[in-house]
This record gives C-alpha cells, sequence and structure tokens, in this order.
C-alpha cells in the first residue's frame, strides 16, 4: 500500500513540473517579442513629435521632419540652415546648441589646463629650495647654537678664573704648582 501512495505522489509531483515548465517557457516565449519598428520620421507632422526620436530633425524652414543626416556631423544647408534645425527640442535651435556644447567644452579643457598648470608650478616651487618657514627655522636654530656656544665659552673662563684662584690649574708657570719626579 505505501510503493502505491509514493508511486502516485512521484508521478503527480513528476506532472506538476513538466507543467511548470511548460508553463515557464511559453511565457518566456511571449516576452521576447521584438518591438515593432518605430514609424519613419516622415510620419511626423509636429516639432512635438519629431524631436523625442534621436535619428530625426525638424526643419522650420519647411515644416517637416527629416531623417538627420549621420554620414555628416552637422546638417549641410541643402537638408536645413542651422538656425532653422531642432534636434532634441523644439525650443532650441540646432546652431545656439552646437555653440553652447562647444562653449562648455572649452570652459572645460581651459579648467583642466590652468589646473594642471598650477599644480606643477606649485610642485616645482616647492622642490626649487626652501620655503620661507624653513629659512626663518635655520636662523634660529644657528641663532640659539651661536649664543649656547657664546654661554659655553663664557662658563669656561669663569671656571678658569675659579681654578686659578685656588691653584687648581695645571699650568707649569703657577706659582703654587705640583712639583712632579723631581
Amino acid at each position: 500500500m505505501m510503493n502505491i501512495l509514493t508511486t502516485e505522489r512521484r508521478s503527480t509531483a513528476a506532472g506538476f513540473a513538466a507543467a511548470v515548465l511548460c508553463v515557464s517557457f511559453v511565457s518566456q516565449a511571449a516576452c521576447q517579442t521584438t518591438p515593432p519598428p518605430p514609424p519613419p520620421c516622415s510620419a511626423h507632422t509636429s516639432c512635438d513629435t519629431c524631436v523625442p526620436h534621436a535619428s530625426c530633425l525638424w526643419c522650420f524652414t519647411n515644416n517637416n521632419c527629416t531623417e538627420y543626416p549621420v554620414p555628416w556631423l552637422l546638417p549641410p544647408a541643402s537638408v536645413c540652415k542651422l538656425s532653422e534645425a531642432r534636434w532634441g527640442m523644439c525650443w532650441l535651435n540646432l546652431e545656439a546648441l552646437i555653440i553652447t556644447l562647444a562653449v562648455i567644452g572649452g570652459v572645460f579643457l581651459i579648467s583642466i589646463t590652468v589646473c594642471c598648470c598650477c599644480c606643477c608650478c606649485c610642485c616645482k616651487r616647492r622642490q626649487s629650495g626652501p620655503d620661507r618657514d624653513d629659512e626663518r627655522y635655520e636662523r634660529r636654530r644657528e641663532e640659539i647654537r651661536q649664543r649656547a656656544d657664546e654661554r659655553k665659552i663664557d662658563r669656561k673662563v669663569r671656571h678658569d678664573e675659579i681654578r686659578r684662584k685656588y691653584g687648581l690649574m695645571g699650568d707649569s708657570d703657577h706659582p703654587y704648582s705640583r712639583f712632579e719626579n723631581e
């Protein structure tokens, strides 16, 4: 009796797994459909519907939407004048957009160049020699060393005078010096 129940459970589990597997494949196939191709640029009748598409260019001269001429960086005058062409936004003409981007790019490059030059000049200035703080520190150390040497000489003179006064000097011309080996 136990074998029959376990066999039924296995067959039920296998059937359920097969059903889940089939449903998952069917649902994946349904999700992988390709989107329909976008409408051609000539189908757009207003600037607001034309410029959201990156491949389209709106021309106010003849009020039509055309394919952006990709082989040329800028659309030639035969397609549309730059001051009348709109790409990306209806309120900004292509000529102003190009000028604005060129100015922003130029300012960016100039600022990078100035920063690099400033960094290089600062590094050279630091490596060229000691700065004022180092010079001031060295001068102060030298003054302290000279005063210490002067005080050392003064102490030695006072100690020598005291030694001479009490006959502790080791010079031979002193009248109370010890007689050695005589």
